[in-house]
C-alpha cells in the first residue's frame, strides 16, 4: 500500500511522546458480575466476572490472568482463607465464570484480578469489588402480610413496625418485594433510590426480589421500617378492555432484614403479625390514570421511631405464600435520570394553562406548591399539541394520564408521583394557586438505569436529531422492561417491537442485564405448544401470540444479545425456548411451508389515505412469514453450532434448505419477481437469503427501481424497515440507502425531525403536513420500533460492529461507508472490552478515519476508497490496540 494514503500510526505517533511513562503500565477497571457492578442477589453457582484493561503499549492482548476471591475483604491481601485462586493462561477478560467452592446463600464475596499482557507486563492488582449471593428458598423466614379484610380500597396501604438495635451493627441486608409496588423506608428516609420495584415479570412464575444493605441507615436503639403499596402492574389497570386485578386482588408485602452484630451474633426483622397497617394520603394510584395525593392525610414521621398510632392503625393480615418463585435481580432497576426545566408556560386558545418541557419524556413532574387546605392541582400530560396550539390527549385513548395533590395548606411542599408514570412534553396545569412559575415544575426522566454506551453525531443536524430521538425512543420505554409506548392505555411488552429495535438498544445503551431479565419472561410466558405472546409479560390471553416477527424475538434477541455481549450463556438458557418455537412453526407449516395462523404483517407500512392506484406497500402476510421462519431456523443452526449440539445443527440445516425452497415455490417466479412487489418483500427475502443466488442482484435492483418509484422514500412497517438500509448497503446500493436516509418529506425518517419530533413516532405520518393527526387510536409520539435505522447508523456511517465469529466486540470490525454529502461522522461504543471509536471526516477528496481499539482485542479496518497504484477499491489493515490515523482517496461524484 502507498504510504501517501494509507497512515495508521500517525495519531499514535504524536501521542507517544506525551504518553511515554503511561505506555509502560498496564491496569484493570470496570469490574462487574453477571454484567452489573457489585450485585446483590446473585444466584447461579457459577457467576461471570469481567473486567477491562488499559494499556498504553498499542496491540496489547491478555495472555493470562490471576483472580482471587474471599469472604472477607482482608483475606484477599494476606491470601488467606480464599474460597477461590486461579492463574490460568487465557486471553478471557469478559464473562469468566467462577470455579472456586461452592458458595454460600445471602454471603459477600470480594474479589480481585491480575492479568499479564503479551508484552511480558503484569498489571498492580485491582480494586475489590464484590457480589453477593442470593436467598434460596429456605432461607425466606418472613411472611406476606397484607391490610385485614379484603384489599378493595384505592388507596395505598401504610404498613410500619419498630424494632430494636441491641448493638453495634456490623452490616444490615434487607430482602425485600411486593405483591405491587413499594416504597420502603427506614428512619423516615428512603432506602434507595429505585422506583416501580420490584418491577414487571411474569409475576405467576417469578416475581423479584431486591437487596440493598441499609447498614447506614440503622441507629443503636428504637428504629422504624415503613413500606407504601401500590397497584402498579400486578393489581391495577393493564391490558384491554379495562382489566384489572389481572395478577391478584391482594397488594401485599414481604420484608426481611438481616442484622449482623459485630460479635457475630444476629437478628432477623420480618414481616410478619406484628406490622400495623393503615392507609396515608396516596388516594388512587394507577399506571395508566395516574395517581391522586391528598396532603391533608399524611401521617407525619409514620415511618420513623416514636411515631403514636392512632386508631386509624390496625393489625395486618398474614397471607399464603403464591406458586410463584423469588428471584433476584439479574437487570438494572428504575431510577431517576435527567432533569428538565419548564422551557415556556403559556395559555393555548382555549385558555388552557400549558408547560411546554422542550423533550417528550416519560416520568412525572415534581410540583413545588402552597396554596389553601383542600386546593386542589391537576397535571395533566400530553405529547403534543394540536394544529390550533391546545392541548391533545385523544391519542391517550382511555388513560386520563391525570396527577392530582391536594393541598394541607400549611407549608410549602414538593409533590411528586410514586407509583405511575407518564409520557410527555406538555403538562396542563388547573388549580394552581397563584401565578405559577417556571421554578414551580421540574420534569423528571424515570427510565432502567442503563449505562449510556454509544455516541453518535455527523456533520448533519437532522440527523443529529433523529439520533437523539432514537435514544430518547429507547428511554422512554425501556422502564424495565420494553414497551411499545409510555402514554396511553397500552404501554405493554411488544415483542415485535423489541426485536426490531434490540441491536440498535445495543449501541445506544448497556442492554445486556435488561434483555436477560426480560428473556427470562419471554421463555416463562411461552406455552407448551412453544407459542410465544404477543406481548411480554403476557396480560393478554395464552392464545394471543405466534405472530411472525413479533414471536422470533425468542431467536433473534438471544442471537443480538449474543453477539453484542459475548454471552453464550445467555443461548444455554433460552436454546430450549428457541427451539420450542422453531417447533411451533415447523408444526403449523405443511409442506414446510407456514401459511396459516394470525400475523400483524409488516405493521403500519405506507398507506396513502385514497389509494385508487394501488400504492399502498402490502405485503403477503405468509411472505413474510416464511421468511422469519427461515431466520429462526438459521439463528438455531448458528446457536447450535456455538452449543456444540451437532444433531441439532444437521437437522436444521436440513429444515432451513426445505423451508427456502417453499419459499421459492410459492412467492416467487423463475425470473425473480416476488408475488408482492413491495419494499419489504424484497427486503426480507435478500436480507434472509431466500432467494437463489444468482437471482439476488436482479432483486436488489426490484428493490431500487421500487424505491424510486416512489420518489425515494421507503415504503416499509415495522418488519421492513429494520433491514432495509442493510440490504442496500450489502448489496451495492449504499448510495440508495443514504438517500432513503437524508430524504426530509414523507415517508422518512427525517419528516417527524422536519416536524419537530423529539422522539421517535410510531407511524411516518403521526401528524400530517397540514398539521392534522393521524387516527388517534394508534398514534403514539414515542414509540421506537422505527428508531431500528440506529443499527445501520451505528454499523454503516461510522462502521462499528462486532464480528459474530468473535463476539462482544473482541474482534471488532470498522467499515465506515460515506455518503449523503454527510461530511463526517463521529461514532463512539463503549464495548465489553472498553471504548472502540471510528470518527471520519472528508476533505478535498480525501477519506480521513481515526479509529481507537480497546486493550484484548483486535480490528479489521476496511476503507472506502482506491488505494493508489493498487487498483484495489478498499484497502484493510489487521490492527490491535491502540489509536490509528488512515486516509484514502474517494470519488465523491458517486455519494461516497
Amino acid at each position: 500500500m502507498n504510504s501517501r494514503y494509507y497512515k495508521p500510526l500517525a495519531l499514535a505517533m504524536l501521542l507517544v511522546p506525551a504518553l511515554s511513562a503511561f505506555a509502560q503500565k498496564i491496569s484493570v477497571s470496570d469490574l462487574k458480575v453477571e454484567h452489573q457492578r457489585n450485585p446483590l442477589s446473585v444466584e447461579t453457582p457459577a457467576p461471570r466476572l469481567s473486567w477491562k484493561i488499559s494499556s498504553g503499549t498499542k496491540n496489547t492482548l491478555q495472555t493470562g490472568y490471576e483472580i482471587r476471591v474471599a469472604t472477607a475483604e482482608n483475606d484477599l491481601k494476606s491470601g488467606k482463607t480464599l474460597v477461590w485462586k486461579a492463574q490460568v493462561k487465557s486471553a478471557q477478560s469478559v464473562l469468566v465464570p467462577y470455579a472456586g467452592s461452592a458458595l454460600q446463600s445471602k454471603k459477600r464475596y470480594f474479589w480481585q484480578v491480575r492479568v499479564t499482557d503479551n508484552h511480558g507486563k503484569t498489571s498492580p492488582w485491582s480494586s475489590v469489588q464484590f457480589w453477593q449471593t442470593g436467598l434460596k428458598p429456605s432461607d425466606w423466614t418472613a411472611q406476606w402480610i397484607a391490610v385485614a379484610g379484603k384489599d378493595t380500597a384505592a388507596q395505598s396501604p401504610l404498613f410500619r413496625k419498630e424494632f430494636t438495635v441491641a448493638k453495634k451493627v456490623s452490616s444490615a441486608i434487607m430482602y425485600v418485594t411486593a405483591k405491587g409496588l413499594y416504597e420502603a423506608h427506614i428512619n423516615g428516609q428512603r432506602i434507595s433510590d429505585d422506583y416501580l420495584a420490584p418491577g414487571w415479570t411474569s409475576y405467576r412464575k417469578h416475581l423479584q426480589y431486591q437487596v440493598y444493605d441499609v447498614t447506614a441507615s440503622l441507629k443503636s436503639g428504637t428504629n422504624a421500617v415503613g413500606v407504601t403499596l401500590g397497584n402498579g402492574w400486578y393489581k391495577g389497570r393493564i391490558g384491554f378492555g379495562g382489566q384489572r386485578n389481572f395478577y391478584g386482588d391482594t397488594r401485599a408485602l414481604l420484608m426481611q432484614v438481616e442484622i449482623t452484630y459485630t460479635d457475630g451474633t444476629k437478628a432477623v426483622v420480618n414481616s410478619d403479625d406484628s406490622w400495623k397497617t393503615a392507609y396515608g394520603p396516596i388516594m388512587a394510584s394507577d399506571i395508566y390514570d395516574g395517581e391522586t395525593y391528598d396532603a391533608r392525610m399524611e401521617k407525619s414521621g409514620w415511618s420513623t421511631e416514636g411515631y403514636t398510632e392512632d386508631n386509624s392503625w390496625t393489625a395486618v393480615r398474614t397471607v399464603e405464600k403464591g406458586t410463584e418463585q423469588l428471584v433476584g435481580m439479574s437487570g438494572p432497576t428504575v431510577r431517576k435520570h435527567e432533569q428538565f426545566k419548564a422551557l415556556k408556560i403559556f395559555k393555548t386558545p382555549k385558555g388552557e394553562t400549558v408547560v411546554d418541557f422542550g423533550q417528550n419524556l416519560v416520568g412525572w413532574v415534581m410540583l413545588k406548591a402552597k396554596g389553601a387546605a383542600g386546593t386542589r392541582i391537576t397535571l395533566s400530560h400530553a405529547e403534543v399539541l394540536d394544529k390550533e396550539g391546545n392541548f391533545y390527549t385523544v391519542n391517550l385513548r382511555s388513560a386520563k394520564a391525570q396527577d392530582t395533590y391536594i393541598l394541607k395548606g400549611d407549608t410549602e411542599q414538593v409533590f411528586e408521583p410514586h407509583f405511575t408514570f407518564q409520557g410527555f412534553r406538555y403538562v396542563k396545569v388547573d388549580g394552581f394557586p397563584g401565578e405559577l412559575k417556571p421554578e414551580n415544575l421540574t420534569a423528571v426522566a424515570l427510565y432502567s438505569a442503563m449505562e449510556e454506551t454509544g455516541k453518535f453525531t455527523t456533520s448533519n443536524p437532522l440527523l443529529n436529531q433523529l439520533q437523539h430521538n432514537i435514544q430518547w425512543g429507547q428511554k422512554g420505554n425501556f422502564v424495565d422492561v420494553p414497551t411499545d409506548c409510555p402514554q396511553r392505555d397500552e404501554r405493554l411488552g411488544w415483542t415485535g417491537d423489541a426485536q426490531a429495535f434490540a441491536n440498535t438498544a445495543a449501541y445506544n445503551m448497556d442492554v445486556a442485564g435488561f434483555f436477560t431479565k426480560w428473556l427470562k419472561d419471554v421463555k416463562a410466558d411461552q406455552t407448551s405448544s412453544g407459542l410465544i405472546p404477543h406481548v411480554v409479560p403476557n396480560v393478554l390471553n395464552d392464545r394471543e401470540g405466534a405472530a411472525t416477527g413479533w414471536a422470533d424475538v425468542s431467536t433473534i434477541v438471544p442471537w443480538d444479545m449474543y453477539v453484542a455481549y459475548g454471552d453464550q450463556r445467555l443461548l444455554e438458557v433460552q436454546y430450549e425456548s428457541m427451539k420450542n418455537w422453531v417447533g411451533y412453526m415447523t408444526n403449523a407449516a405443511k409442506n414446510h411451508l407456514w401459511n396459516t395462523g394470525f400475523h400483524f404483517g409488516d405493521w403500519l407500512f405506507y398507506r396513502p389515505d385514497d389509494d385508487n392506484d394501488g400504492r399502498a406497500a402490502v405485503t403477503d402476510k405468509y411472505l413474510i412469514a416464511q421468511t422469519f421462519y427461515a431466520h429462526s431456523t438459521q439463528l438455531m443452526i448458528n446457536t447450535a453450532t456455538i452449543l456444540g449440539k451437532t444433531e441439532d445443527v444437521a437437522r436444521y440445516t436440513s429444515l432451513l434448505k426445505e423451508i427456502k425452497a417453499a419459499f421459492v415455490k410459492e412467492y416467487m417466479t423463475a425470473n425473480g419477481r416476488l408475488v408482492s412487489s413491495t419494499q419489504t418483500a424484497y427486503v426480507l427475502a435478500l436480507h434472509f437469503d431466500m432467494l437463489p443466488e444468482e437471482l439476488r442482484s436482479s432483486a436488489a435492483e426490484r428493490l431500487v427501481s421500487n424505491i424510486r418509484d416512489y420518489g425515494n422514500h421507503l415504503t416499509t412497517g415495522f418488519l421492513g424497515t429494520p433491514y432495509l438500509c442493510h440490504v442496500l448497503t450489502r448489496f451495492g446500493h449504499n448510495d440508495v440507502a443514504y438517500d432513503l436516509l437524508m430524504q426530509e418529506s414523507y415517508p422518512s425518517w427525517l419528516y417527524p425531525v422536519k416536524m419537530g419530533a423529539t422522539t421517535i413516532w410510531e407511524r411516518w405520518d403521526g401528524i400530517k403536513p397540514n398539521g392534522t393527526f393521524q387516527t388517534p387510536d394508534m398514534n403514539s409520539y414515542n414509540h421506537y420500533a422505527y428508531g431500528a435505522i440506529g443499527d445501520w447508523m451505528y454499523r454503516n456511517m461510522a462502521g462499528i460492529s462486532s464480528d459474530a465469529a468473535s463476539p462482544g466486540y473482541k474482534k471488532i470490525n470498522i467499515s465506515p461507508k460515506p455518503g449523503g454529502k454527510v461530511t463526517s461522522v463521529s461514532g463512539q461504543l463503549d464495548t465489553p472490552y472498553g471504548i472502540v471509536s471510528s470518527s471520519w471526516k472528508i476533505e478535498n477528496g480525501t477519506f480521513k478515519l481515526d479509529v481507537q481499539i480497546p486493550a484484548n482485542t483486535t480490528a479489521t479496518v476496511t476503507l472506502p476508497g482506491k488505494i493508489s497504484g493498487n487498483g484495489k477499491d478498499s484497502a484493510n489493515a489487521e490492527i490491535g490496540s491502540g489509536v490509528y490515523h488512515f486516509e484514502c482517496k474517494i470519488d465523491q461524484s458517486k455519494g461516497s
